[in-house]
């Protein structure tokens, strides 16, 4: 194919210079798409084969090596288990790009990616977009990347308004497929109420995140529909006023944005999805991020009963009647845990080949534990602690000789007169 497209090239430039100049334009235009073409099939050529099995071998052809040394160092229990589960992004920007990079560098087994935007020249001061892929929807560029970076991610473009009715039907559909976690990272408010109502009829754990439009600081919150709040229970001060969002962006005037801080919170927010997905570590409920100060500060935010999402007070009443049911079994679990802890042997290796007595044996005399073998001709000079008191005889426990007190006096009484 690489040698069909260079020969097509020749062939445009033998053109160019036998057709008039009102036709140039087109021919570069065509020129350009078709080395655009070149480009991606070396791209695709240089791509590396697909990974059947996770492996732990230390190999430099190991794509998942680092990876599985988590498993060996026992911070995750299962790693393999990463490729079971499958993970919707919504929002393919400057924090959704990057978390489905990190995603798919883990070896995360499916991605779902949800955007309509194209990317612009203008995206190029965030991370992961290239300038060769301007003008392609963003889903399609990053299954481009993605897919170049690991054939094993299993990839789902979803070029789409989830707004819109029509495309709030697919996305909730879509969900519905068998999606383990969502992750919100839109930067719109609307956007953001839609993901929410979709996770609250489907009772959908997601994580929402966000960035501010000064780009110095930013967030990520974890929901459970009827466990947490959701993003309806505690509205942002923008909704609670009844000011409409799109009239507070003024003409011309566009946020700020710093791909360091975009940077840091996709990966706060694919590290707690990490966390909640293998189950190692604390999961975070919210954590803030503040550049100016270095602050991240954390919360925990209950479900309002009185919420207007109707679909959120379902899912509470819902979680209130399963709780004493689901909190009987987390005891159980730790109970279970607990015994087998107690039964299984502190320490399975004894290199030293220590070893302990029973309190049992503390009556039992040294000579009888294990008594002494002396070369022949040797005898022990001193008594030993058993039998101190039959060497010594009566006096010692009976008191000293008088005989013996009168012998001391006439030997103090010489010293004196001397």
């Amino acid at each position: 194919m690489e040698e069909e497209m260079r020969l097509l090239l020749q062939d445009i430039d033998s053109l160019k210079r036998s057709l008039p100049s009102s036709y140039l334009n087109s021919i570069d235009a065509i020129q350009d798409r078709a080395g655009k073409i070149m480009s991606l099939s070396k791209t695709s050529n240089s791509r590396r084969s697909k990974v059947k099995d996770m492996s732990a071998e230390v190999v430099d052809s190991n794509p998942y090596s680092r990876l599985m040394a988590l498993q060996r160092m026992g911070i995750v229990e299962n790693y393999e288990r990463i490729r079971n589960f499958s993970v919707a992004i919504v929002g393919i920007g400057g924090v959704g790009s990057v978390a489905a990079e990190m995603l798919t560098r883990c070896g995360i087994g499916r991605l779902l990616l949800y955007d309509y935007d194209t990317v612009e020249l203008a995206n190029m001061n965030r991370l992961f977009f290239r300038p060769d892929q301007v003008g392609m929807t963003k889903t399609d560029a990053a299954v481009q990347t993605l897919s170049d970076i690991n054939p094993d991610v299993v990839l789902e473009s979803y070029s789409l308004n989830i707004t819109t009715v029509k495309g709030f039907d697919v996305f909730i559909n879509s969900l519905k497929s068998g999606v383990d976690l969502v992750l919100s990272c839109v930067d719109n408010y609307e956007a953001r109420m839609v993901v929410n109502q979709a996770c609250n009829e489907l009772g959908q754990t997601w994580m929402e995140s966000g960035v501010s439009e000064d780009a110095v600081s930013g967030h990520i919150q974890l929901l459970v529909p009827g466990e947490t709040a959701c993003f309806a229970c505690a509205p942002p001060l923008v909704v609670a006023s009844g000011v409409d969002e799109r009239t507070l962006k003024r003409e011309g005037v566009c946020a700020a944005s710093l791909p360091t801080t975009m940077g840091v919170v996709a990966g706060l927010l694919v590290q707690n999805a990490l966390k909640y997905l293998l189950k190692f570590g604390q999961v975070s409920p919210y954590l803030g991020y503040n550049s100016l100060k270095d602050f991240f500060p954390t919360m925990e935010m209950r479900p309002n009963p009185q919420c207007s999402n109707a679909a959120c007070v379902d899912r509470q009443k819902e979680y209130m009647k399963s709780k004493p049911v689901r909190d009987a079994a987390a005891k159980a679990k730790i109970e279970a845990e607990a015994s087998s802890l107690n039964e299984e042997p502190l320490h399975l290796d004894n290199e030293w080949n220590i070893s302990v007595l029973d309190d049992s044996d503390a009556g039992v005399s040294t000579s009888e534990k294990a008594p002494s073998i002396l070369p022949e001709g040797l005898v022990h000079e001193l008594p030993t602690a058993d039998n101190y008191p039959d060497q010594v005889g009566p006096t010692a426990t009976g008191g000293i000789d008088d005989d013996d007190l009168e012998e001391l006096q006439r030997q103090l009484d010489a010293l004196n007169s001397s």
